[in-house]
């Protein structure tokens, strides 16, 4: 309680004294009833309203709470049922870029939501786009388009997760499926259509009007990962996506939601677009996408290794005791070397698996699964791999190739440290990409560090372990290769069918 308010000096002496003669009479009793005195002090604080107010007002710790009940998806507009399904998921507090996002899609707002990889982006856009699907569940009320097979997959798992005490149909339409099968599906009108757009233009040039009609209905059209479905030039995705949006309802009568981890000028032009007659402008929501682009729990390092010899550096840096049993992906920038890599460290005894565009899509799914499961410590992958998967559980990140472009490194090294877990990565250095690692590092506004192990030489460990055994297994790999092999010494059934073996 606040000391009462000062009394004038006059007041003193008689004060004390009256005081001096409540605490001897105190001394004196020894019955148990309470003494008077004792029913005075509250009277005291009743008097003087400012010490009564004064205790009311809420502690510290009570205001953190009270910050805390406002930081949770019911204050953010999202119904009861929704936020049962995340808590179910343990998912119990919004992130930034959910917050920032989920009221204005919920009030019907275009919206670009920029944030770094493993921030929440499809939380954050299947959650309104549910909620509001629950208030009307007719026809295919949403589609997404996404880049890639597996992380399409993983939005389908999301929003099935997210819907479960609803009926909510979804469909997957990519590569690498039966396009009967998937025509079949979208004519049965399904709620949400989770896409690849090759596939998905496919069909609106094959599959005839019955199949692609309900497309015209939809109500909300995502782009995940908008800067890669946006970007021109070889190898663009944008002649698709248009064909796609050609079939979609116009701007004026839907709403278009892009999310990205990386905000390109091709995505921030669409902002400065003329907006249709009675719609709202844009709402762009960027948060982290410059000056933390990279999480800060994230160790980047990095080993400069001679062209020739980048395999064994990496036997030995798989094989040192701070890394024998961490979870680990390994990037490479084409197809080739991922499957080279894949059958030579399987020869060299390392529990590996791998994701790359040569595969069967069923074997990319049943490969992904097998690391997420830890029945494969190593994944080697291409940039398939390096766009919105979430495998929480990954330690490290090696580019065994620098990736040419800066943004396909945030992609990359963004597998791990994901929602605030430690993480690091280590980055095979050749004589030629030097460029290229000042590129990265003035993007990612930081710098790498030379990769050390206490007491012992990295190259030594190579010259010694590792340069013959791994040159010899190599020479093995590229026969298996040859001769149409799978990684593990099994032929490829392509091959046999041919062969007629």
């Amino acid at each position: 309680m606040s000391s009462p308010p000062p009394v004038p000096d006059s007041e003193q002496p008689e004060i004390n004294k009256t005081t001096s003669v409540i605490k001897s009479n105190k001394r004196k009793r020894s019955s148990p009833t309470p003494p008077k005195v004792a029913t005075q002090t509250p009277a005291l604080s009743r008097v003087h309203a400012g010490v009564g107010i004064a205790a009311n007002v809420p502690t510290p710790q009570s205001t953190a709470a009270d910050l805390a009940s406002r930081d949770t998806f019911a204050s953010l507009g999202v119904h009861p049922w929704l936020v049962s399904s995340l808590m179910a998921m343990a998912i119990t507090r919004p992130s930034k870029i959910q917050r920032g996002c989920i009221p204005k899609i919920l009030e019907g707002r275009d919206c670009i939501g920029g944030s770094r990889t493993g921030s929440g982006k499809t939380i954050a856009f299947a959650v309104p786009i549910l909620q509001k699907w629950a208030e009307d569940p007719t026809g295919i009320f949403a589609v997404v388009l996404t880049p890639t097979r597996e992380l399409a997959l993983q939005i389908l798992e999301q929003f099935k997760a997210i819907s479960s005490p609803q009926s909510l149909k979804p469909i997957l339409v990519t590569g690498g499926a039966d396009m009967r099968e998937q025509a079949l599906a979208l004519s049965r009108r399904p709620h949400v259509v989770i896409a690849t757009p090759g596939r998905l233009a496919d069909h609106i040039r094959t599959s005839g009007e019955d199949t692609i009609c309900g497309l015209r209905r939809a109500r909300i059209v995502v782009l995940d990962e908008a800067d890669r479905l946006l970007t021109s030039g070889a190898g663009s995705m944008l002649p698709d996506v248009e064909e796609c949006l050609s079939v979609l309802p116009p701007s004026a009568q839907r709403q278009t939601l892009l999310f990205t981890a990386t905000v390109t000028p091709e995505v921030r032009a669409l902002k400065a677009l003329p907006r249709p007659p009675g719609r709202a402008e844009v709402f762009v929501c960027e948060v982290d996408t410059e000056q933390l682009a990279i999480p800060p729990t994230l160790s980047q390092k990095y080993i400069l290794t001679p062209m020739t010899h980048r395999e064994p550096f990496l036997h030995v840096l798989l094989t040192t005791p701070a890394n024998i049993a961490k979870s680990i992906i390994i990037f490479c920038n084409r197809t080739a070397t991922a499957n080279l890599l894949a059958h030579l460290l399987r020869l060299l005894d390392h529990r590996v698996t791998a994701l790359h565009s040569a595969l069967p899509q069923r074997q990319r799914i049943d490969n992904l699964e097998r690391f997420r499961a830890s029945a494969a410590r190593i994944l080697v992958a291409t940039d398939v791999a390096s766009r919105g998967l979430d495998i929480p559980e990954v330690a490290l990140v090696i580019n065994f190739e620098v990736p040419r472009d800066a943004d396909d490194y945030i992609h990359r090294v963004g597998r791990t440290a994901r929602a605030g877990r430690t993480g690091e990565t280590v980055t095979l250095i050749g004589q030629r990409d030097v460029q290229l690692v000042l590129a990265i590092e003035e993007r990612v506004r930081g710098k790498m560090e030379e990769y050390k192990e206490e007491g012992v030489s990295l190259e030594g460990r190579v010259v010694r372990d590792a340069l013959k055994v791994v040159g010899e297994k190599k020479r093995e790999a590229m026969l298996e290769i040859e001769e149409g092999r799978a990684a593990g010494g099994k032929r490829d059934r392509k091959i046999k069918r041919k062969t007629g073996s």
